[in-house]
């Protein structure tokens, strides 16, 4: 009898043998059969041809050799070729496709920005201070993604920030609307094709460190890429040379010298006191914490959690853009079970924007001084 089938299982189980009063090739064979049905299915979804709509169905054939009875598990839904690429890596965003994206984009505007911006969660007004602005729908490109999260208008801009031409994403797209780490981080190689050499992130996060508070601003000087920790990266697959090396050294993801300009304008913005330098890291989502990933969390020595940003810093360095990123602190998260505190996104998005203006000045003067190196 297999170890995991439970003795009080087996002891009521509706299909145990009436003549042998066994259990072995019952639940052997069912076993067997089921995971020879999932191993079919998982081969059918990975060389299939993904032009054609598949049809599955998984039947478990008779599991008991004195009934002639069968046990069906039928689904008969058809899967699109576009449900097919999300299960896929960064393979299937060639350079050749990623060229056309830039491609169209370049056509779109006479802007060739050297600075690209990635506007979390309540940072639209940035995104609004933009001058001589061509707006470009996400849903209009090529090939792109679209954003369905709230807060993300989904739309990529190119203009000038004090006479410095930028583009700008403004709403991203995250692993857990439903698209693979390649797919988000897709963007960024199309920035780097369409010319940019250094790019600002920006996100919203909550306090894992006891001394942040909401309203507070993290600059980031580095990240533990906790989903890199079971193999969700977004440089999986087969790697183009044309975008980086196959093994890149991201010991410094985040550039020291815009971290040092930034902690200087802050100073001159009279800020300083609000801001941080920290260690961030990306979950998975879209649920927040609960209070023991927290206490896990804090055990690391990380400051600051979100939901985006790491994929992206580390397809940014890959292909060689400088990285600036910083932390809109929008809650604290809960550490203790006797607190009644809750945290849901309308009031991330009323914290971020709490601190639009200052955020804004940061990013114009960190743009003009990008392009003053």
């Amino acid at each position: 009898m297999p170890m995991f089938i439970s003795k009080r299982y087996v002891d009521e189980a509706p299909y145990r043998c009436g003549a042998c009063k066994s259990l072995k090739w019952d639940y052997c064979g069912a076993y067997l059969g089921l995971f020879v049905s999932l191993f079919k299915f998982i081969i059918c979804l990975r060389f299939t041809n993904r032009q054609s709509p598949l049809s599955i169905s998984i039947t478990m054939k008779p599991v008991n050799p004195h009934n002639n009875s069968t046990v069906s598990i039928e689904n008969s839904r058809e899967i699109d070729a576009s449900e097919c690429n999300e299960m896929d890596d960064a393979s299937q965003f060639s350079y050749d496709l990623v060229q056309d994206i830039a491609n169209y984009l370049l056509n779109s505007t006479a802007h060739r920005p050297k600075v690209g911006i990635i506007c979390g969660s309540g940072f639209g007004r940035l995104a609004e201070s933009i001058e001589n602005a061509i707006k470009i729908p996400y849903k209009s490109i090529p090939h792109f993604p679209v954003s369905t999260v709230p807060g993300h208008l989904g739309q990529m801009i190119f203009g000038t920030l004090n006479n410095v031409p930028v583009m700008c994403m403004q709403g991203r797209f995250h692993y857990f609307e439903g698209y693979s780490l390649a797919k988000c981080c897709m963007p960024i190689r199309v920035m780097k094709l369409v010319g940019v050499t250094h790019l600002i992130v920006t996100n919203a996060s909550g306090a894992l460190n006891d001394r942040y508070n909401v309203g507070d601003i993290v600059i980031l000087k580095d990240h533990i890429n906790l989903m890199g920790f079971i193999g969700h990266n977004p440089l999986r697959g087969t790697n183009d040379p044309r975008f980086g090396p196959r093994f890149p050294c991201i010991s410094k993801p985040y550039d020291d010298r815009m971290r040092m300009q930034a902690i200087d304008i802050m100073r001159e913005l009279g800020i300083d006191s609000e801001v941080h330098e920290g260690v961030y890291t990306c979950l998975g989502g879209p649920n927040y914490e609960t209070i023991a990933e927290v206490k896990l969390l804090k055990s690391f020595g990380i400051d600051c959690v979100g939901m985006s940003t790491v994929h992206e810093v580390i397809t940014a360095n890959h292909c060689g853009i400088k990285v600036f990123a910083f932390s809109i602190i929008t809650n604290k998260c809960i550490a203790e079970y006797e607190s009644e505190e809750t945290v849901d996104h309308d009031s991330v998005i009323e914290a971020a924007n709490n601190q639009q203006n200052f955020l804004a000045e940061l990013v114009h003067r960190l743009v003009a001084q990008i392009d003053s190196n």
